[in-house]
């Protein structure tokens, strides 16, 4: 049974972040939560790799001492599942922003897209997004570049162990993605639609696991509070 104690001691808590919640959000409630049913004036909430505000899924949230464990979980390999949109762009490669750009998809082929696919196994360097989380002299990306000030983001080195993708629903594209930390895959699938001389957006995307803490054994924010 939880008490004040067991969260002052600390715990790992596996969350499926809904829809339109930005990672704080949940770490917000979370503290506040055991903050008011417990009384008590601090305690320590944190969670261990950002996930988009679009985005759906596993958010590992550490509490009390157990957040001194947050790095080791933000340096697990992260799977991912999703959806692109092939032959359209948006300035933040999501639905966060409007489509810009429109490309045609004739010609395209499941030869060339599972090539392109299986040339992104592998360590590589990659550009994060300008409407990202990111910090650039101390400011967010995203805080820069909704005001249309130039964001200079820096390249990372990242790892693609395994990217599966399925088009039966053409030009919409299912994937499956497992990476290291600090993988954009709002850049992946902007890099897909380059590789095509085309363009792709990311229409949905859900972490599925990160090392061996997987969706399939997280609460929801709602189950969680109600079980303080």
């Amino acid at each position: 049974m939880l008490s004040k104690e067991s969260f002052i001691d600390g715990m790992t808590v596996l969350l499926d972040k809904p829809i339109g919640w930005t990672s704080f959000d949940v770490v917000k409630k979370i503290r506040g939560a055991i903050k008011g049913k417990y009384g008590i004036k601090k305690i320590k909430v944190g969670h261990a790799g950002t996930l988009d505000p679009l985005a759906t899924g596993l958010l590992v949230i550490c509490i009390g001492k157990h957040t001194k464990k947050i790095q080791s979980y933000i340096d697990e390999k992260k799977t991912y599942s999703g959806v692109f949109l092939l032959g359209k762009t948006t300035p933040s490669f999501d639905l966060e922003t409007e489509f810009n750009k429109v490309f045609s998809i004739e010609g395209v082929n499941m030869e060339q897209l599972a090539l392109i696919s299986k040339n992104f196994i592998g360590k590589q360097s990659q550009t994060p997004p300008i409407f990202s989380a990111k910090k650039v002299n101390g400011r967010r990306a995203y805080e820069l570049a909704r005001k249309g000030e130039e964001v200079p983001v820096k390249n990372a080195e990242i790892e693609i162990y395994d990217f599966e993708i399925n088009i039966d629903s053409f030009p919409e594209i299912s994937f499956s993605i497992t990476c290291s930390k600090g993988t954009y895959i709002r850049s992946i699938v902007s890099d897909f639609g380059k590789a095509l001389n085309n363009g792709a957006t990311l229409i949905k995307l859900r972490r599925e696991a990160s090392g061996k803490q997987n969706i399939l054994d997280a609460k929801t924010v709602e189950e969680f509070i109600s079980s303080i």
